[in-house]
């Protein structure tokens, strides 16, 4: 009865956190509610595996991030998701635009959050990850199963996605 009321304390105070992890990584509110709702389960199923000297967030935010970066997988069973790593490189040679610098000076938080909803899936996951559940690059490497280089090079097309996003917002507004 104890781990029951302790259970149900926890998802209370962290299924916010959960359900916007999970909404910025799959990018769709009904795919997040449901992911965050499996995320609570599995943690239920196995809350007698956490240690409780460690911090609940980054137990659950595992889980999250593996059933979700699952999901996705699924969803793109035809292409490798992350795509080929010298393909990225490649690109990023390519491209003429410069590295975001001032994604930190982006006040208004719909437009970042609308800007990071309108990245691919490749692109966006990893972001997430990284800047918003703060999983070092190895971490992140680990989850999404491809190099170090990989998660670099993700991140770094992210960025310059995202701030050709935000200019895109600025000159409308502007």
């Amino acid at each position: 009865m104890a781990r029951h009321t302790a259970f149900e304390i926890l998802y209370k105070d962290y299924y916010v956190r959960v359900f916007g992890l999970c909404r910025r990584i799959l990018n769709s509110n009904e795919l997040a509610e449901d992911a965050a709702q499996e995320t609570f389960m599995r943690a239920f199923k196995s809350f007698g595996k956490f240690d409780a000297e460690q911090p609940f967030w980054h137990w659950i935010a595992s889980i999250a991030n593996n059933h979700c970066i699952d999901l996705l997988r699924q969803k793109s069973r035809t292409e490798p998701f992350f795509g080929d790593e010298a393909t990225e490189v490649e690109d990023l040679a390519s491209s003429d635009r410069p590295v975001l610098r001032d994604l930190i000076a982006a006040e208004d938080a719909d437009v970042l959050n609308g800007a990071i909803a309108t990245l691919p899936d490749k692109y966006r996951v990893p972001l997430v990850l990284a800047y918003f559940n703060q999983a070092s690059y190895d971490e992140i490497a680990e989850q999404l199963t491809i190099s170090r280089n990989h998660v670099g090079v993700l991140l770094l097309r992210a960025k310059q996605q995202l701030r050709t996003a935000l200019a895109t917002v600025a000159g409308e507004i502007g």
